[in-house]
Formats: C-alpha cells, structure tokens, sequence
C-alpha cells in the first residue's frame, strides 16, 4: 500500500482552485482524488500565509510507480508571476528525488520549456490524445507503455 499525505489545506486549495478555473471541476477532482487515496503528494506555493500556487501528484494504475500531475493552478491575482513555473519545479523535485516518472496532459508550449516532452511520450497509449501528453522523469528513453490514470481522472 502507498502512504497516503494527508490533505495540504483543504478548504484553501479548494478556494484556490474554484478561482482559478472556470468551473469547480478541478477542485471536485482533488476531493475524488483525495478519497480514493491516490493523490502522492500535493505541492504548494504561499507568500505572507496566502496560498497562491498548488499542483497535486496521483498515482497513475500503470505503469507501476508512475504519476500523473493534474491540477496545477494559480491564484489568478498571482498569475504572470513565475509561480507556477516555481510550483512546477517543485513537483519536478520531488518526483526526481524518488526516482519517479510524470506524465501530464496539457499545453507544450508551457510544459515543454519547464522539463517535459512530447517526444519522450510519443510511445505511450492513453486514453487521451497524445499531441498534448507530455513525460518528465529518469532517463531519456521514449517508454512504449498503456497509461491507466486514477479513477477519477479516467475519461467519462
């Protein structure tokens, strides 16, 4: 069994992320997440006790020992501010620290300067379209691997 963190700030990381997305669904996904006790780690950025940046690492169903990194969100009166890229390299840390893989769904132009690639991923089967799914982690090789996210992260 994976040890379960506990939840970094709940009702703060819920503000947080119903500001800075359209809608609720990405602080609904953390509480899935938390509940089904998939998330590894949850990052967070605070300046003067505020909390203005958060990502959150689950444990993908395989490959063994993977993680998928959604959401990563800003306080949007702190976005253009260099912080979630800082949230980022923090998450890029800790992955590394423990020798594990990322993969995340989202926009090259953001991911690809920050430490991940496309073309690292180009091998991998997901459930998503692959021209936005992005790896970062040991190594250079380019993994051939069926990924199966949590269950709250499975297309519906």
């Amino acid at each position: 069994m994976r040890p379960f963190p506990p939840a970094v700030f709940p009702d703060l990381v819920d503000a947080l992320l119903r500001s800075a997305f359209d809608t609720g669904a990405e602080a609904d996904l953390v509480r899935e997440l938390r509940a089904d006790r998939d998330i590894a780690t949850e990052i967070t950025f605070q300046e003067f006790g505020e909390l203005l940046g958060y990502a959150a690492l689950s444990w993908m169903r395989a490959p063994d020992g993977w993680l998928c990194l959604a959401p990563l969100a800003v306080a949007p009166k702190a976005q253009g501010r260099g912080i979630g890229s800082k949230v980022l390299q923090l998450t890029l840390k800790w992955a590394a620290e423990r020798d594990l893989t990322i993969v995340v769904l989202g926009d090259p132009a953001y991911y690809e300067p920050r430490g991940f690639s496309r073309a690292r991923a180009s091998a991998l089967h997901a459930p998503y379209p692959n021209d936005h799914l992005m790896l970062a982690g040991p190594g250079g090789n380019v993994p051939e691997a069926r990924l199966v996210y949590p269950l709250a992260l499975e297309p519906r």
